[in-house]
């Protein structure tokens, strides 16, 4: 694998990181965030669902697109859109005394992110690298890296929301 390749593949492996991160962080703080923002744990379990239904919904959307107009062009404001969704949800639970359905808005947006972001992956690593062996090395690193987020993406959540309970939307 070329250096080009191998730096293009480590950034790509960055996506199914962030993406795990993106959901899986907040499961530990589910119990703190039923209480500080008085929702039901039915109202809690949405905040992680709302995210997947949206992505499962829209990927196979994204994958028609990204082989239409090309995987750039829709990976990135895709990246854009899940951090933007972050965001919200974030200054919700921090500035809003009933942040509920604005966090429910902002996990959509992150899931409409992940929906364009994650599944492209892989097909973008076929199109980068030059030789069968570097695919399956490159698509060996994403899988590892889409394993090592879900491993630390819970205990990442504890501790950001040992600090701050909403600090796990902005991360």
């Amino acid at each position: 694998m070329q250096k080009t390749e191998k730096w293009g593949v480590l950034s790509l492996a960055s996506i199914p990181l962030v993406m795990t991160l993106g959901n899986s962080m907040l499961i530990p703080i589910l119990p703190i965030m039923e209480k500080e923002i008085g929702i039901t744990s039915f109202q809690s379990s949405l905040i992680i669902t709302i995210y997947s239904i949206v992505a499962i919904i829209l990927i196979p959307i994204a994958g028609f697109l990204s082989d239409r107009i090309g995987r750039k062009k829709v990976i990135i404001p895709s990246l854009i859109i899940a951090g933007i969704g972050g965001l919200i949800s974030g200054l919700a639970s921090w500035l809003f005394e009933s942040p509920y359905l604005i966090i429910l808005i902002g996990r959509f947006l992150q899931g409409v992110g992940a929906a364009g972001a994650s599944p492209i992956v892989l097909p973008l690593v076929g199109d980068m690298c030059k030789s069968e062996k570097d695919v399956n090395t490159g698509l060996g690193l994403i899988e590892t890296s889409n394993t090592f987020g879900k491993v630390l993406s819970p205990i990442l959540g504890a501790i950001l929301a040992a600090f701050i309970w909403y600090m796990p939307f902005f991360a």
